[in-house]
């Protein structure tokens, strides 16, 4: 029995895998406790948090239910005292020269706030300020609420390139040691995003897909088969930064990460660990594991009171470290685009030609192929044991004189004696 339309749409929507892993954490709920209330294995819960599977009927009504954030309680209306006589209209205030104009509410975020003249940001500085900004912007752009004209998707992707490119470039170069690597991770990572941009104008995060892409790309072991890849940039001249630079490259690549995100980018517990495929202790196992590697190495970080002095003060040698390097800026963004446009293109015709081949090969073989079943000739080889062929031999003079006596009769061979009666 199928489900009709009508059911399929009444059924209730869910935000994404990441969301709703962090939807799930925000209530202090366990994958076995969700598990248990739905009816399903712990495993089918985190395959519906990573995103391979979604669920479905009335479990999908369970789970949308159960990750639901709690409504917020609406503030109470106070009823102002009745003048007992009508105000005198109030003369308005002197214009202060001085003062900002306030922004209007209908002006998208990302209009409002001009791209920075230079990437002198950390990378987690510019990732704090994007990740709220441009996910905010892309959604007033798509919902179209702010009563102007709606981004297109090229102004859209242009925008988050603009103001996430070269901090991602910064934070790639901290995860791998090389600046041309960091680039050309960063610029796969938009290619790649523009080739699915409308799920990612959709995601909760447009900039943290990007980034998580990037990353996937710039960690790859491949690399390493590279020859301009194979070896690490050298470090930094200053001892304290390359105390730090050396510290990062030593730690593993998911410890690595861990602390990058965590430290250097700003995200929680529950994001990093979405982030990296991990589970919540698992990240939280390496993020101090990676800050006992590092505190090895910088003095200053084991003399923090606290974990919280810990993180601050990571965050700024981090940052520091970014602004220090000379990290090549990525391409301009029509670029990006073209060359993603173009790659699509390349591999769309290589798949059409390919599809071509087989079809031609397929029906040459089909025109050339034999069509009743031939038996092969078996080869000859030589037998030993059998009597020699019977037959006529070689004639010897007599019968050859016989022969020709006989050729010489009639055909009807010699007259019979035939007795006579007298």
């Amino acid at each position: 029995m199928t489900r009709s339309t009508t059911d399929e749409a009444a059924a209730p929507s869910l935000p994404s895998p990441k969301e709703r892993r962090r939807l799930r954490e925000a209530k202090s709920l366990s994958e076995d406790q969700v598990a248990a209330a739905v009816g399903v294995t712990r495993a089918t819960v985190r395959s519906w948090e990573t995103g391979r599977t979604s669920p479905r009927g009335r479990k999908r009504a369970l789970y949308a239910k159960l990750i639901a954030p709690e409504p917020e309680a609406p503030p109470v209306p106070t009823v102002p005292p009745a003048p007992t006589t009508a105000p005198a209209p109030a003369a308005p205030a002197p214009a202060d020269p001085t003062a900002v104009p306030a922004v209007p509410a209908a002006v998208p975020a990302a209009i409002v706030e001009a791209p920075p003249e230079t990437p002198a940001a950390p990378p987690a500085e510019a990732a704090d300020a994007e990740t709220e900004t441009d996910a905010e912007a892309e959604a007033q752009a798509r919902t179209g609420a702010t009563g102007e004209r709606p981004f297109s998707p090229a102004e859209a992707f242009d925008e988050l390139y603009t103001r996430t490119a070269p901090g991602l470039v910064r934070q790639t170069y901290l995860l791998t040691g090389r600046r041309a690597l960091a680039r050309e991770s960063v610029e796969r990572a938009f290619e790649l995003a523009w080739q699915r941009w409308p799920e990612v104008a959709v995601d909760r995060d447009p900039a943290g897909w990007v980034r998580a892409a990037a990353y996937e790309y710039a960690m790859s072991p491949w690399h390493r088969l590279r020859r301009t890849h194979r070896h690490a940039d050298a470090p930094p001249t200053e001892p304290g930064k390359r105390a730090l630079f050396d510290a990062l490259l030593d730690l593993p690549p998911a410890y690595r990460r861990t602390l990058l995100l965590y430290d250097g980018v700003g995200l929680d517990l529950p994001e990093t660990a979405a982030e990296t495929e991990a589970s919540t202790p698992a990240a939280a196992g390496r993020l101090m594991t990676a800050r006992a590697a590092v505190a090895e190495r910088l003095p200053e970080l084991t003399a923090a009171a606290s974990p919280a002095e810990q993180s601050a003060l990571l965050h700024d040698r981090l940052g520091g470290l970014a602004r220090a390097e000379h990290v090549p800026v990525p391409q301009p963004a029509r670029a990006v685009r073209t060359g993603s446009e173009n790659k699509a293109r390349l591999w769309t015709r290589a798949a059409v030609a390919g599809v071509a081949l087989l079809i031609a090969v397929t029906g040459l073989t089909l025109h050339t192929a034999p069509t009743h079943y031939e038996p092969p000739i078996s080869p000859a080889e030589r037998v030993g044991g059998v009597p020699p062929r019977g037959g006529p031999q070689k004639l010897t003079a007599q019968d050859l004189k016989l022969q020709k006596s006989l050729s010489e009769q009639p055909a009807h061979g010699p007259e019979r004696l035939v007795p006579r009666i007298p």
